[in-house]
């Protein structure tokens, strides 16, 4: 089922190019929703069987317990027709002790029903999420995502725990009107003269919380996102010195917030205190006339004790579905949220024929790449180049020329609109994503790093890896002197995002990663940016180490850092503008030259340090 099924106009392809839409953008009953999110109870039936099987036992007690005190009632009054004490006394413990099983096994099976319809719905949507497209996600806030995951989620566990008890409620108000009508047919229309009250006065209810609820939860969106964009902006935040400023307005809106849901919660309660007017009407009614007919021997008294109680019980149900509204409307927002996510098209897959890249060392070639992240607004145009084996090769140019389109286009993060990218002569869609994954490394600007230990994220991508490898290549990269200087050495557990580890450190520990996996092509994407000029000497000696043998793509905005690579490629706008060795393209005094000349006089221009001396005879890069 795509999402125009279910009433978002444009399919996945919309949400792929447009993103997850806003929080409350479905709120009313849909089957379709239902009965997909009864896909994932479908392969727990028997636990949902068992439910039911426990819902109708605990309703069957509940309709018995009022039989039993009328045939007591009736005993006592009429002394020929007495039931033992025994027995009476017999029965209600019978009755009490399997209704407060059947409430037990209710809670029980429905709890674990959702729990396990919960985890198989959390798992689909991770698993899925790991997949789609690349485009997608650029295009949604993470904290959306994050939304669904988790609360969009619950809301549906707590609908599913709830959903099973509102079965007993639906099949208790029958049973109690059956037996209401079967015991005495005027009395039982006399007291049910109040249900049209009761409808009426639901039907304006329902519309008033659902607009009260929507306005609620849109306040709570707004409270979310202050908070979150707060916590996000800490540090600039503090710079402005706008702590007063930003906390006025958070409790401007956290105050909104709270009287929309104090208004929701008393709209909410109207309910309630109508089921209890209506519930001690019905119950004056029975006493009225069911009085009078007891007074003229026209009913027996334990017939008018036994609607008294049976009316008690009719009400409850009626209270409970009345609350149960919010919970439903709730979860029909979240299920819609949810398969909006789980409709999103995976962009990039394997196809059916494809094959493993087994080139020890691959070249790679661009042929007539045109790319765009948005349709009808290319980055790349008509990008064509080859990378020999074991060559490196540098991209510059000025910020939003194509550069890390072009690096993600040859990982594979995305599909060419025209054109090929191949390596190895295979063309990158006819490869399998693991084996280009495996023979593609990529070090970032801002290398990310886990929750975990100093050992587990450098062999994060080859979690088989010997630790002695891992000490080997950390040895290489120069990361193992400050490693062991840790409080647990290889053992230290990082910080967030390994913030507990200076810039250097973590560019070293992504550097050991890298090595460790061991890649034909490597990638590095301003690897160096970030980086002072004390601390980048001893990138570039683990850069050495880390290129030896591999082809490579860098990009570098400092030219001071490429200036020894094989070949330079200068882009702009999406095209190759130059491209030749550091001294052709100053000789031709073009758009390289101008932005090398703007970048010469930089402090982080090494030059003078003899940085990125290959150590061979032409004091070209060691590659090879």
């Amino acid at each position: 089922m795509s999402l125009g099924d279910i009433g978002l106009g444009g399919g996945p392809n919309a949400v792929l190019h447009q993103g997850l839409q806003g929080e409350d953008i479905f709120s009313s009953f849909d089957k379709r929703i239902v009965r997909r999110f009864f896909g994932f109870v479908r392969p727990h039936r028997i636990t949902l069987l068992g439910a039911l099987a426990a819902v109708l036992s605990f309703v069957c007690t509940q309709v018995s317990i009022p039989i039993l005190i009328r045939r007591a009632v009736d005993s006592i009054v009429d002394p020929d027709g007495r039931l033992p004490l025994g027995w009476v006394v017999g029965g209600f413990v019978l009755l009490i002790s399997a209704n407060a099983l059947g409430s037990f096994l209710q809670e029980w099976t429905a709890a674990r029903l959702a729990q396990r319809v919960i985890f198989d719905l959390r798992r689909a949507m991770f698993a899925h999420l790991q997949d789609v497209s690349l485009t997608f996600l650029d295009q949604t806030h993470v904290g959306r995502v994050m939304s669904r995951l988790q609360g969009d989620v619950n809301s549906l566990q707590e609908f599913l725990e709830t959903s099973v008890s509102a079965i007993g409620d639906l099949v208790l108000l029958v049973g109690i009107v059956g037996v209401l009508l079967v015991m005495d047919l005027r009395l039982a229309l006399l007291t049910l003269t109040v249900l049209p009250v009761l409808i009426g006065v639901r039907t304006v209810w329902l519309s008033r919380v659902k607009a009260t609820f929507r306005q609620a939860r849109d306040a709570a969106s707004i409270v979310n996102g202050a908070l979150a964009e707060n916590i996000g902006g800490v540090r600039t935040v503090q710079e402005s010195r706008r702590e007063g400023l930003n906390f006025a307005d958070f409790v401007a809106k956290a105050d909104d917030c709270f009287k929309a849901y104090l208004k929701a919660a008393r709209v909410s309660q109207v309910m309630v205190p109508t089921v209890d007017s209506l519930t001690g009407i019905a119950q004056a009614v029975i006493v009225v006339a069911g009085g009078t007919a007891v007074g003229g021997g026209r009913l027996d008294i334990g017939v008018m004790i036994a609607f008294i109680f049976y009316v008690q019980r009719f009400f409850d149900p009626i209270r409970t579905l009345s609350q149960q509204y919010t919970v439903m409307q709730r979860a029909m927002a979240a299920g819609y949220r949810i398969f909006e996510v789980l409709d999103v098209p995976v962009g990039v897959v394997d196809r059916p024929a494809a094959v493993a890249l087994d080139a020890a060392w691959p070249s790679i070639e661009f042929r007539r790449v045109t790319f765009g992240y948005q349709p009808g607004q290319p980055v790349l145009r008509d990008v064509d180049f080859t990378i020999a084996p074991r060559q490196v090769v540098a991209l510059v140019g000025p910020t939003g020329s194509g550069k890390t389109s072009i690096t993600a286009l040859l990982h594979r993060f995305y599909d060419v609109w025209e054109g090929e990218v191949r390596i190895g002569g295979h063309d990158v869609r006819n490869l399998t994503r693991d084996s280009l994954g495996r023979a593609v490394a990529m070090v970032l600007q801002e290398p990310f790093l886990f929750a975990g230990t100093v050992l587990e994220n450098i062999r994060f991508s080859t979690p088989g890896v010997s630790r002695e490898k891992v000490i080997a290549a950390a040895r290489a990269v120069h990361a193992h002197d400050f490693i062991v200087d840790l409080p647990d050495g290889y053992e230290t557990q990082l910080g967030q995002r390994g913030q507990n580890l200076s810039i250097g450190q973590r560019q070293l520990l992504s550097f050991a990663r890298a090595l460790v996996a061991d890649p034909a092509v490597l990638v590095l994407d301003e690897a160096t940016a970030s980086i002072d000029s004390f601390t980048e000497r001893d990138i570039q000696d683990a850069l050495k180490v880390l290129l030896k043998g591999r082809t490579c793509l860098m990009i570098a905005h400092r030219l001071a850092t490429v200036r020894q690579a094989d070949r330079i490629i200068v882009l702009q706008h999406g095209t190759i503008l130059e491209q030749g060795s550091h001294d052709d393209l100053m000789t031709v005094g073009g758009l390289y030259a101008d932005l090398y000349r703007k970048s010469h006089q930089s402090f982080d221009d090494l030059s003078a340090s003899g940085q990125l001396e290959a150590g061979d005879e032409n004091g070209g890069m060691e590659h090879g």
